[in-house]
């Protein structure tokens, strides 16, 4: 599955350029038996599979961590902010653990210390596509990647809120112009046009993020 999305476009450049490195790893490297089994039957019963601790543990102690945090993907987790993508674009890297099956064994979180992410409250067959969302929004933040660094300073989340709305050519669209501000060349009214629509938007869409946003603003 990897490196997927990640091995193509600008991505897929900086990757081949080595301005970011990927390193995947098979659990099933470590699994038990000439089937090399990965997963039992939950204790206490129930449906599904659970991935095992001791191969788990056999896979993440099997790579180097060089001060990199090891994270498990799974809907349990913490969500995932733009505050944490920094910090990891910033940082070692990272080790990432794609779950499958109900889970993993509760005991290697807590023995291993497996911090939890979640990209959102809905759920996955696997964590790979997880992964490899949490990696582009790492990696895309990464000194040329992107070409242009002022490209992830206006984004959503960069200061708190919604991304205000893009125009571009035609200048008439099915009845709808392209707003005349932004037609002006007054860059100090262009910043104020966008800022309000950003806020009105975030206030619009994300109340959660207008109210940490309003906290700072006082």
């Amino acid at each position: 599955m990897f490196p997927g999305p990640l091995g193509i476009s600008l991505l897929g450049k900086a990757l081949q350029q080595n301005l970011w490195q990927l390193d995947v790893r098979d659990i099933r490297d470590h699994g038990l038996g000439k089937h090399r089994t990965v997963d039992d039957s939950p204790s206490g019963g129930g449906p599904g599979m659970v991935m095992r601790a001791d191969v788990a543990a056999a896979a993440i102690d099997a790579v180097e961590r060089n001060n990199r945090p090891l994270i498990y993907l799974s809907p349990r987790g913490k969500h995932l902010d733009q505050a944490r993508v920094r910090e990891l674009a910033s940082g070692p890297g990272a080790v990432l653990l794609c779950g499958r099956f109900e889970g993993l064994d509760q005991r290697v979180i807590e023995a291993r210390a497996i911090e939890e992410i979640s990209l959102g409250d809905f759920v996955l067959a696997g964590g790979e596509i997880a992964a490899m969302a949490l990696v582009e929004a790492a990696v895309r933040l990464i000194p040329g990647v992107l070409g242009d660094h002022a490209s992830t300073q206006d984004e959503s989340f960069a200061a708190g809120l919604l991304e205000y709305p893009h125009y571009t050519r035609p200048q008439l669209f099915e009845g709808r112009p392209i707003p005349d501000v932004l037609n002006g060349g007054n860059h100090s009214e262009i910043a104020k046009f966008r800022l309000r629509e950003a806020e009105s938007l975030t206030k619009a869409r994300r109340p959660d993020l207008w109210t940490l946003y309003e906290k700072t603003k006082r």
